[in-house]
């Protein structure tokens, strides 16, 4: 095919969802010509896959949601915490308003990309052969689209059926009678195990590590209320308070330390946080030293201990769930929100098996073998989560103006600037992706700021005819520092997090989140482009 026949548009974006979405809307009302490729055959991105079993969003109503008054203006979500059903509904409702689908190919999947320096473009090419020239290239595929499975040996002989919750049957799993093993306690495990506890006949639960998991405190939303909400300004006093917050929630840490209380004084807010307004009030709007001050967070894990105690009869199940002794410090790893999760699993017919001492050794035809012994099962279900925050990107064949890919960029370890470009990948970002605030904050609201930024970025290309745009190497370096700076300053390194990718056994373990707040997050992306771009070069149309 020659060249001349390949299409060129200003912007291809990759994925669809929040940050596509946004980013179509703003980009096209300055002029540019924008697509959308998706892989999936429907637009919702992580929530076009997230299907299985209970799968629900852990941030409330209502920022869970594109920031746009146009689009919330008439639709209003049934619960507190939108199930994945409901998720696609808005989406529905957000392709039809934006006309998305004009813009969108699906089941389109990019392959390859290369920058070519003559024409200052990029290359594009798909699974199906398609190819396509973007001037700008912004691959938004979040941080959790590359599955992990781990390489359990015999997995390929068990003859019932093996699901993994990242690629759960759109016609969903009938599981009703049936001996289930599931293997994982991360976000979807907790989801899963809550929901089909009560339908299988057996359920064996393989634990590694306890989740220490958040009342939800779910429930139905007053669509009366809701649309007075929306009336009296309360959206938009709620949207705004996510521009002023560490995580960008609506709610921030109180801006005292754990010891300023008398001990009854923390216990009351202890529990306003944990069983009164529930969600992630107990992580976030605590003490402001609960993350970074040892004996500060044992006192938080003291009451969390307390609290599910209460919930768990079985004493063997207690101190597999919630132990005297941490396996890391409270909060380090992202709480699951869960909704009757302990009274699920405290039924005798479920099983809690905790690998570290009797590791899954093979499965057979007919179930898992450990150390302990054969448990027959139907059904396995891996809820083993992801090669998470940078397998996404460093999957795709990627190649920058050095010839190699960004998984190469990444072979000593993950370099970024300011989590949204790279030195030697001109004329590309990515959003909710690695070195962000990415897992320390709500997808809609990290993808809103870094949105709008570019938006920021992409006028600023307007009004002064730029053609090619790179992040410095001075601007990677001071990134990857003070990124480090920050994470050393709290509890995060002390656990065996996908937070710093010890998830994957034999990846590199290093910060691969920003985690000094989405306000100093923002402030370092505007500075970036003050002072004639100093965070960057660029050349124009007329250099």
């Amino acid at each position: 095919m020659g060249s001349q026949q390949i299409e060129e548009i200003d912007v291809l974006l990759v994925g669809a969802g929040f940050a596509s979405f946004t980013l179509l809307n703003r980009l096209r009302k300055l002029g540019f010509s924008v697509r959308i490729f998706e892989k999936g055959s429907s637009s919702g991105g992580i929530w076009y896959w997230n299907c299985y079993p209970g799968a629900r969003v852990d941030t409330d109503s209502p920022i869970y949601q594109l920031f746009d008054k146009e689009l919330w203006e008439d639709f209003t979500f049934k619960e507190r915490y939108p199930g994945w059903q409901e998720l696609r509904r808005y989406f529905d409702h957000v392709e039809k308003k934006w006309h998305i689908r004009d813009y969108t190919s699906f089941n389109k999947h990019v392959d390859s990309a290369v920058f070519d320096e003559q024409r200052q473009q990029w290359l594009v090419e798909c699974a199906d052969g398609t190819e396509i020239y973007a001037n700008w290239f912004l691959p938004c595929i979040g941080f959790a689209s590359r599955r992990y499975t781990p390489p359990f040996p015999g997995l390929g002989n068990f003859k019932g059926d093996i699901y993994h919750t990242a690629v759960w049957p759109q016609h969903g799993v009938n599981l009703k009678g049936k001996r289930v093993a599931e293997v994982g306690t991360g976000a979807s495990g907790i989801q899963v195990i809550q929901e089909i506890g009560d339908k299988v006949k057996e359920l064996t639960v393989y634990l590694r590590t306890p989740n220490m998991c958040l009342p939800m405190n779910q429930r139905l939303l007053d669509p009366k209320e809701e649309e007075e909400k929306k009336k009296n300004g309360t959206y938009e006093r709620e949207i705004e308070k996510t521009r002023h917050t560490f995580a960008g929630f609506t709610y921030d840490f109180v801006q005292r330390n754990t010891f300023d209380d008398t001990p009854e004084e923390r216990e009351k807010l202890y529990h306003k946080l944990m069983v009164e307004e529930g969600g992630f009030m107990f992580w976030l709007a605590t003490y402001k030293d609960m993350l970074f001050d040892l004996k500060a967070n044992e006192e938080a894990y003291k009451f969390w201990r307390k609290q599910v105690l209460k919930r768990l009869k079985d004493p063997k199940k207690q101190e597999l769930l919630a132990p005297e002794t941490p396996p890391h410090p409270w909060g380090t790893k992202r709480p699951s929100l869960e909704q009757r999760f302990y009274e699920v699993v405290d039924q005798p017919h479920v099983k809690i098996i905790d690998v570290n001492k009797s590791p899954i050794e093979e499965v057979t035809a007919t179930g898992l073998r450990t150390k302990d012994g054969h448990v027959e099962v139907d059904v396995i279900i891996l809820a083993t989560g992801f090669d998470s925050v940078t397998g996404s990107l460093a999957q795709l064949n990627i190649q920058g103006t050095d010839g190699g890919t960004i998984a190469d960029h990444w072979k000593d370890g993950t370099r970024t600037a300011m989590g949204i470009a790279m030195p030697n990948f001109p004329n590309m970002f990515f959003l909710y992706g690695p070195q962000a605030p990415t897992a320390f904050s709500s997808g809609p609201s990290c993808t809103q700021f870094q949105a709008e930024w570019v938006e920021k970025t992409f006028k600023m290309i307007k009004e002064k005819g730029i053609t090619r745009l790179e992040a410095t190497q001075e601007s990677e370096d001071d990134w990857c520092k003070r990124l480090r700076a920050e994470w050393d300053a709290s509890l995060f390194p002390l656990a065996k997090s996908w937070y710093q990718g010890a998830n994957i056994p034999g990846r590199k373990v290093e910060p691969l989140n920003w985690s000094g707040g989405m306000v100093k997050y923002v402030e370092t992306l505007n500075r970036s482009l003050e002072n004639d771009m100093q965070g960057w070069t660029y050349a124009t149309a007329d250099a």
